[in-house]
């Protein structure tokens, strides 16, 4: 039997050491133990250099987990390539608000310094699915009190496709632990 190769994409200015990511990573091995492969990639602050590296570690027994950036990137991912994904209060359209953070970032969980410049937010846009052509393929869990992102934007966008609306919460989705069953269903996993 192949492994399902379940791919954690992390959001804006984290890393493979993001919380849900590795609580999910646990879930998973205590639960399924050799039956999945897990992989959380460090992805590049520039969006076509995460693609690249998100691209290349598809393969034909591929499911996706993204978080806020990481739920755009795994939305457009599933709709390429058609691939089942399961979206963290995810960044609908991530190039309007990022043009309020342009200029010097720095991403603590990677240790790095960089200038966050247009280009990026263009690069973004470029990648914008205007509507899914394949909304079963998603399941959106989204909290109510994202305070980043305005959670009406996510309930509407994946409106086709199978939603789990919270009252409250916050960006970071709180209590993430109690979805664990409901996305390795959705995908397939068991």
């Amino acid at each position: 039997m192949n492994k399902v190769r379940v791919i954690y994409v992390h959001g804006f200015n984290s890393s493979p050491e993001s919380f849900k990511a590795k609580q999910f990573g646990q879930y998973l091995k205590q639960t399924f133990n050799d039956r999945v492969e897990y992989l959380v990639p460090c992805l590049n602050h520039e969006p076509l250099a995460a693609l690249i590296t998100l691209e290349s570690l598809i393969n034909g027994n591929t499911v996706l987990i993204g978080s806020s950036l990481g739920g755009f990137f795994a939305t457009y991912l599933s709709q390429k390539f058609g691939l089942k994904a399961v979206l963290v209060n995810p960044a609908v359209m991530p190039f309007n608000l990022m043009k309020t953070y342009l200029g010097e970032q720095y991403n603590p969980y990677q240790d790095y310094h960089y200038q966050l410049e247009m280009r990026h937010v263009a690069q973004l846009k470029k990648i914008h699915i205007a509507k899914l052509h394949q909304p079963q393929l998603v399941y959106l869990l989204q909290q109510t009190a994202d305070e980043i992102l305005n959670y009406q934007d996510a309930v509407k966008y994946y409106a086709d496709g199978r939603q789990t609306v919270e009252f409250g919460g916050d960006h970071s989705f709180v209590k993430f632990e109690r979805h664990f069953e409901s996305i390795a269903n959705f995908l397939e996993i068991a």
